[in-house]
């Protein structure tokens, strides 16, 4: 029996039907993703929101939450992500060694079968930032993880039996897998970690059959690497731009800074932008072969226009001055065809990235008085709304005003206009940049409510100094070139959490966190929203007014995100606790020095006073 949806509950059920064109057979996903008593994807659905229809849980009877069950996953360390859930199986993945369990939620959590992968332990020295796994894909009758060892398996979803797998990296030279593998029609959508690395990283789509490969688009080098062919950027050719600044003082050098140029000032439409805009000197022969433009986020696809959409990470090596140039189409937000892999468009937040604001943030896709827009809140410290289909900027705006690298973005041009006084130079200790290298938002997924209107969004308030440092780049080795510390910002909390409207890019509450929000939201239509902290509290906040409603304290730190789901005319809550990620690997390597994880150890000392080290990973699941 279905849980009880309201009226406006249904009628978004019906919106999201009509996502599914008539121009395909429907697969096994999509009509899983009908039934809101199920939680099929890693973000609910296609439209990455995050929100479930499910009301049984809702703003006047939340404070009542107990916990029900729990599941110990074995494993320590960071426990990103969620479950998924489809008729009455759960399917649970852990970090690394990435085991999965398939627990029957008719029969007491019983553990219908697990898969335990076989890994060097050695892979756990070239993951950047934690023994991370974000979670795993359902679709087609199989279940698919992403092996951290750079292999995507496909497992039978009713028997845990292997049925094919393939090496999408070779951690060999630094390529790592830590994003959950997205199932969109035929294909299984896979990125790749390792820009910390000097990899070169790419976007892959496999066929869900047999595991071969559909295609591969880059992240830098040729057009044709990239995937980019005629009619790419059509409505906003200036994205594809030679060069969006004119260097001052040198650019490149310390005492040098850039300065936004007008529209009528930019070279336009080039090609093979991917190459072109790696200028010389170069740390290596040809940057671009190195570049970097990780891709470990969360996808969105709209099947009406069969545009998927994406982030890139951000440019390697972290010292800008030996890689001058634009540096594309890293630090990019992409729309492809998912059939073909061929972008739509593609545009570039952060152009010559100084401060590794990595730009793998998720796209919400929402709908709004009859088109369809895809809202992003940067890791710089920006929140962007676009147009779906075309990639027009409508708004971009701070999330929080101490962001200071860049004044403003012109919404003619898409540039950000960047702060002198910010930029990063070798051997020069830039000091008060705001925000840190980990953003205003790193992984963790913001949600959106189509009852308020509002996103949801998990906030990271912290500074640093940023100092470049010449590397040499070594196949295999970590390849960074900066020094980082990182401290509290203005407001003195390292974190909060705030809902905004999309549509003007004006926030509309926000709440303090002691420390950085790192899990990601729910939203419900019993205008609910559901978060976890660093300090081990699992939460429930009012959607219209951000009032908190209920929280309690789970066993450790949250890097997980809250999920719902119904079984036997009942709602569920749940999330993983197991402090990790960038703000809990030092604390669960027992790193002391300010500079260590990439300047995480010193942001985050305080930790320790709430949490064992290493983090246990369990699954906490409450109801009413």
């Amino acid at each position: 029996m279905n849980v009880k949806t309201t009226h406006l509950a249904i009628v978004a059920m019906a919106s999201a039907m009509a996502y599914v064109p008539v121009s395909y057979a429907e697969t096994d996903m999509e009509a899983a993703m009908k039934n809101p008593n199920n939680w099929v994807h890693p973000r609910a659905n296609y439209s990455n929101q995050g929100y479930s229809t499910l009301n049984q849980i809702n703003a006047n009877n939340v404070k009542n939450l107990k916990s029900v069950w729990t599941f110990a996953t074995g494993v320590n360390r960071g426990h990103e992500g969620s479950p998924i859930v489809v008729d009455g199986v759960m399917y649970v993945h852990t970090a690394f060694p990435n085991n999965v369990y398939a627990l029957d939620l008719n029969d007491n959590q019983k553990i219908l079968w697990s898969y335990f992968p076989k890994q060097e332990p050695s892979v756990q020295a070239v993951l950047c930032c934690d023994n991370v796994n974000r979670g795993l894909g359902w679709g087609h009758g199989k279940i698919y993880l992403t092996q951290n060892d750079g292999m995507l398996v496909a497992l039978d979803a009713k028997t845990g039996a292997k049925l094919w797998d393939t090496k999408v990296v070779d951690t060999k030279v630094g390529g790592t897998l830590t994003a959950a593998p997205h199932v969109i029609k035929d294909k299984v959508i896979v990125g790749c970690s390792g820009a910390e690395f000097g990899l070169r990283c790419y976007l892959s789509a496999y066929n869900a059959k047999d595991g071969s490969l559909a295609w591969r688009a880059y992240s830098t080098g040729s057009d044709a690497d990239a995937l980019i062919g005629e009619g790419f950027n059509a409505d906003n050719p200036h994205y594809s731009a030679l060069s969006v600044y004119q260097d001052v003082n040198g650019g490149n050098k310390q005492g040098g800074s850039f300065k936004a140029l007008k529209k009528e000032q930019l070279q336009y439409p080039e090609k093979d932008l991917g190459i072109k805009t790696w200028l010389k000197p170069q740390a290596v022969k040809n940057g671009w072969e190195h570049g970097g433009g990780s891709i470990w986020g969360w996808f969105s696809f709209d099947p009406r226009t069969n545009l998927m959409y994406y982030g890139t990470a951000n440019p390697s090596v972290w010292n800008p001055d030996v890689r001058p140039g634009d540096n594309k189409w890293t630090m990019t937000v992409f729309a492809r065809d998912v059939d073909t892999g061929m972008a739509k468009w593609g545009y570039q937040k952060t152009p010559h990235d100084e401060w590794d604001y990595d730009g793998v943030n998720e796209l919400i896709l929402f709908d709004k008085a009859g088109k369809t827009y895809a809202w992003h809140h940067d890791r710089n410290g920006f929140a962007y709304t676009f147009e779906a289909k075309t990639g027009s900027i409508v708004v971009a705006e701070k999330v929080h005003p101490f962001v200071n690298w860049a004044n403003g973005i012109d919404l003619k041009t898409g540039i950000p206009d960047k702060n002198a006084a910010a930029s990063t130079h070798q051997d020069y200790n830039a000091k008060g940049i705001c925000p840190a290298a980990q953003g205003t938002k790193d992984q963790q997924p913001a949600a959106y409510s189509p009852r308020t209107g509002y996103m949801y969004t998990p906030l990271i308030h912290l500074c640093m100094t940023y100092e470049p440092v010449e590397s040499k780049y070594v196949a295999g080795q970590p390849w960074v070139g900066a020094t980082l510390t990182m401290f509290p910002g203005p407001d003195g909390v390292m974190g909060g959490f705030a809902a905004y409207n999309p549509m003007n890019g004006k926030n509309v509450w926000y709440n303090k966190e002691k420390f950085s929000a790192w899990s990601g939201a729910l939203t419900t239509a019993g205008d609910i929203v559901m978060y976890g902290t660093l300090d081990r509290w699992f939460k429930a906040v009012d959607a219209k007014s951000g009032k908190e409603l209920w929280k309690m304290q789970v066993g450790s730190g949250v890097v997980g995100n809250a999920f719902t789901y119904g079984h036997k005319g009942k709602q569920y809550v749940g999330i993983y606790s197991g402090i990790g990620g960038w703000a809990g690997v030092a604390m669960n390597l027992g790193m002391s020095n300010d500079t260590d994880a990439l300047g995480a150890s010193g942001a985050y000392k305080e930790l320790t006073k709430y949490n064992a080290a290493p983090g246990g990973g369990t699954l906490n699941v409450f109801s009413l």
